[in-house]
């Protein structure tokens, strides 16, 4: 997801405008010993593929949110306006990037050359920062924790995710009406206590339904999403949802949000946790269009940074948890006052800033965009 494929499609030429090429060679009429040479077909080459900065802009806005509300957990208890913050982005930030995986997951079908991609950029990388991050834990955190692939912790369960949602995406494709189906699967691992922790399954069922919708967008309804109208709208809709989010921030549960425990989990009744999950998914989904039609569409500053967000996401964790581990928060309690939060939001959009540069991508791409030449047959080797 994070290195999203390109949105534009290569241009063809039309047939009926082709050169055609006469099957036979015409005789001379004018008696001279002529030499007749068949037109040359000549193809030009193909344009490189653009990256639609759309993407790119929506993909870097997303992770910055994803950064900066991760480091807005340790220091939100006391301010109720940081709280109803938190509630807003983590309502949209992590479905939006659900969804654009889900649209460029679009052409996956499991042939060789994809199962190849898709092992280089989400297993290997999900294998190497799990455990990356289980040492840390124990060495920085002073817990005792095992290495566990099945258990993932804190920002790898995407990457769990990603692989599921990704392999099952021509069985998505193939039914009539695979969102429903989603939302259903979605509602059973809410209700199911009995799934536990392998594989983080209560999330990847439960954000399941965001990656089906990506995959069955067509460019017309994100060319709906960009129009000004919609813009328009995005900027009432995150006032009103700032404002119920102030409003219930003391009574709701946050956990809700993060949708990796079931209702019974909750200690709450299984039909209340139908109609939340319900709920949050209206609001998830309104509160993302809101968020990608308010994403500037030109080339900015950070468009660039967009090709960088799986390095953003896998290492912005190192830097939250390392603050807390090491006390950071404890020791200067200002943090949690107003000017604090401030400090602690822009020194965090800076730090995932830095991390989504093209030095760090291209320094991370061992662990990210593995060559497995060696892994995979010869025939495969090339792609």
């Amino acid at each position: 997801m994070f290195s999203a494929p390109n949105a534009f499609q290569r241009a063809t030429v039309p047939p009926e405008t082709r050169e055609s090429e006469p099957r036979h060679p015409q005789p001379a009429t004018d008696g001279a010993a002529a030499t007749t040479t068949a037109p040359v077909r000549t193809t030009a080459p193909a344009p490189a593929k653009r990256r639609d900065p759309w993407f790119d802009n929506v993909k870097y806005l997303a992770i910055v949110l994803v950064a900066v509300a991760h480091a807005w957990e340790p220091v939100m208890d006391g301010s109720r306006a940081t709280r109803a913050l938190y509630m807003v982005v983590y309502t949209f930030h992590m479905p939006a990037f659900i969804l654009i995986s889900g649209y460029f997951s679009r052409s996956f079908d499991m042939s060789p050359a994809k199962v190849k991609r898709l092992v280089g950029t989400v297993v290997v990388p999900y294998v190497l920062f799990e455990t990356a991050y289980s040492l840390f834990r124990r060495y920085a955190g002073g817990y005792d924790t095992s290495i566990s692939l099945l258990d993932p912790w804190y920002l790898t369960w995407f990457l769990v995710a990603l692989f599921v949602w990704r392999v099952t995406t021509p069985l998505w494709l193939s039914l009539r009406h695979p969102l429903p189906v989603a939302l259903g699967l979605g509602l059973l691992a809410l209700v199911t206590p009995d799934i536990g922790d392998d594989l983080d399954l209560q999330r990847v069922l439960q954000f399941l339904p965001f990656f089906v919708l990506g995959l069955t967008l067509k460019p017309e309804h994100l060319r709906l999403i960009r129009r000004r109208e919609a813009r328009i709208l995005a900027v009432p809709l995150f006032a009103g949802a700032l404002a119920l989010a102030y409003w219930t921030a003391p009574h709701m549960r946050l956990s809700w949000l993060y949708h990796s425990s079931s209702a019974q989990e909750l200690d709450a009744p299984w039909w209340s946790g139908v109609v939340m999950y319900l709920v949050l998914f209206v609001f998830a989904l309104a509160l993302t269009i809101g968020f990608m039609a308010l994403t500037p569409r030109r080339h900015m500053w950070f468009t660039v940074l967009g090709a960088g967000t799986i390095c953003g996401y896998l290492l912005h964790g190192f830097l939250v948890k390392g603050a807390g581990y090491f006390g950071l928060f404890d020791h200067y309690t200002w943090l949690s006052e107003p000017a604090g939060l401030v400090v602690v939001t822009l020194t965090t959009a800076a730090a995932v800033t830095l991390l989504c540069t093209p030095p760090v991508h291209r320094a991370l791409r061992f662990a990210t965009e593995p060559k497995l030449d060696w892994l995979f047959r010869r025939e495969l080797a090339g792609r």
